[in-house]
């Protein structure tokens, strides 16, 4: 008897269907799966063997043909157990049920129990696409499943369960959220971002911080060893907006898909904040592998991407960040096809002014002769430098003011003025995918970057002083928008462009 299960694969972020087929037919005993499975598939016929017979089933001692189709579409995890499986059951006549508009998903352990699914978000979302009445999760991934609110959600526990739900000897499963999970739907969690309060001195460089998150801009710090650039990164999320619930579930499907996901947090509402070590591989940063899977880059999807110790990165590895800077995905091509993977992300990047850390400092002689400056400079190429919104220099910090028992202006009401100039920018946004000052194209830059005549004549000294590119130009006025918009004001004014000016990136030599 041929049996048809539905059950769902993931391409890129993306979900996709797959029929699995069953066919029972007289033989020797054989247990075949086609239609191209990777091991971990290949690998289900020993757990689903034992699976079937510890849930008080009998398995078909004759020849069971499994078919994965589409068969041209490569089925990789363990998330076929269960369909195949029931299909098993359907097809020896053990169980007889209509599940032609149910999507089955879930990995089995040996005893029956259903493990934890990767990827469980983009295929629920894709049940809800295709119109399909239900679908069935593994009970550890019903609280990631239920954040697709207009899909029924059936949590299973064990293969022995959802026999017995199929038989009718119980009622259907149905996940009920708890009350502190209803409470705190939608109270986000404590960041543990450290705070502004406590990083003495550096004024000057928070009010770049609060530059680049109020925008979104790129930016690039570079000073002496121990002058705080890594503690200020990792003191940025802490200013950053909230993601609305549309990034969010963006942000959460990545994580769900690269296994990510914390099985006690469903829905991620804390940025992200990516920080890789040098020595990462160029698939490690951008996506790949034979079967590409996001990198660090698309971890960092709405979120910070923080580089510490910049030049130290390879020279390919910074190159390829030049076109996600610039388009916001990044798209991986393979013999098998091309994926696009969403990364837009704020750069931030830490650097020595050289290799031994002290060019240029007041209180240290740096041992380093001029070419070898410059040849450690220009490990960061001219185009990358370009992409670079805001460019800071953080000096060393004097004593006095290391210490001061005097807290500085904390995070919370730096955040508060960038929550403002955010909304400020969603307003101008609104009915555009745009979301923030530093996405804009020079087609919004010239509808919504009007300077006053002051601040053209600025800017037409810097661009001829300078030699200023025209990508800088736009950069410039995206810049000047958002401190205007952090000072409340509907035109850009000279003093606005003069703070932009001084923060474009520049080389130590």
């Amino acid at each position: 008897m041929l049996a048809k299960v539905v059950s769902c694969a993931v391409v890129g972020l993306e979900g996709a269907v797959v029929e699995v087929e069953v066919d029972i037919s007289p033989g020797l005993p054989s247990f075949t799966i086609v239609g191209l499975p990777d091991a971990a598939v290949q690998e289900a016929r020993e757990r689903v063997r034992a699976a079937i017979r510890n849930s008080g089933c009998n398995f078909p001692m004759r020849r069971v043909v499994v078919n994965l189709a589409p068969a041209d579409l490569k089925k990789a995890g363990p998330a076929y157990d269960l369909p195949i499986a029931i299909g098993i059951l359907l097809s020896s006549e053990q169980v007889q049920a209509d599940v032609a508009q149910t999507i089955i998903l879930g990995e089995l352990s040996l005893d029956g129990s259903l493990r934890h699914t990767n990827g469980v978000l983009p295929m629920v979302a894709l049940a809800q696409e295709r119109g399909f009445s239900s679908i069935i999760v593994p009970e550890a991934d019903a609280r990631e499943a239920s954040l697709v609110k207009a899909t029924k959600i059936t949590p299973i526990a064990s293969l022995a369960q959802m026999v017995s739900y199929l038989r009718g000897e119980i009622p259907p499963p149905e996940y009920k959220p708890e009350e502190s999970e209803e409470a705190g739907k939608d109270t986000a969690p404590p960041t543990t971002a450290t705070d502004l309060a406590h990083i003495k001195g550096q004024e000057h460089v928070k009010r770049a911080l609060e530059v680049a998150a109020a925008g979104g801009h790129n930016i690039v710090m570079m000073g002496p060893p121990g002058s705080g650039k890594t503690l200020l990164a990792r003191a940025l999320p802490s200013i950053l907006p909230p993601m609305s619930n549309e990034e969010a579930l963006d942000v959460t499907k990545i994580y769900s898909v690269s296994g990510l996901l914390p099985q006690d947090t469903p829905l991620l509402t804390q940025r992200p904040f990516r920080s890789p070590h040098y020595t990462i591989s160029n698939a490690g940063l951008v996506g790949g592998g034979r079967f590409p899977k996001p990198g660090e880059i698309s971890l960092s999807h709405r979120g910070v991407l923080f580089l510490d110790e910049l030049p130290e990165f390879g020279h390919a590895v910074l190159e390829l960040l030049r076109q996600p800077l610039e388009d916001k995905v990044i798209t991986i091509s393979r013999a098998q096809g091309s994926l696009t993977f969403p990364a837009n992300f704020m750069l931030v990047g830490a650097m020595n002014p050289c290799p031994c850390g002290f060019y240029g400092d007041p209180f240290r002689a740096c041992t380093c002769s001029h070419g070898l400056v410059l040849r450690y400079q220009q490990r960061i190429s001219g185009p990358f430098i370009d992409r670079v919104d805001i460019f800071i220099e953080v000096p060393h910090i004097d004593y006095e003011k290391l210490t001061d028992d005097r807290l500085g202006e904390a995070s919370s009401r730096v955040q508060t003025r960038v929550k403002a100039a955010r909304l400020k920018q969603q307003k101008r946004f609104s009915g555009s995918r745009l979301t923030c000052n530093a996405e804009m194209t020079p087609a919004e830059v010239r509808d919504l970057c009007q300077a006053e005549e002051s601040a053209q004549s600025l800017l037409k000294a810097a661009m001829k002083q300078l030699h200023l590119s025209a990508r800088a130009f736009h950069r410039i006025l995206k810049l000047g928008r958002t401190i205007a918009d952090l000072d409340n004001g509907d035109i850009i004014k000279a003093s606005h462009l003069a703070e932009a000016i001084q923060y474009r990136p520049r080389r130590a030599v």
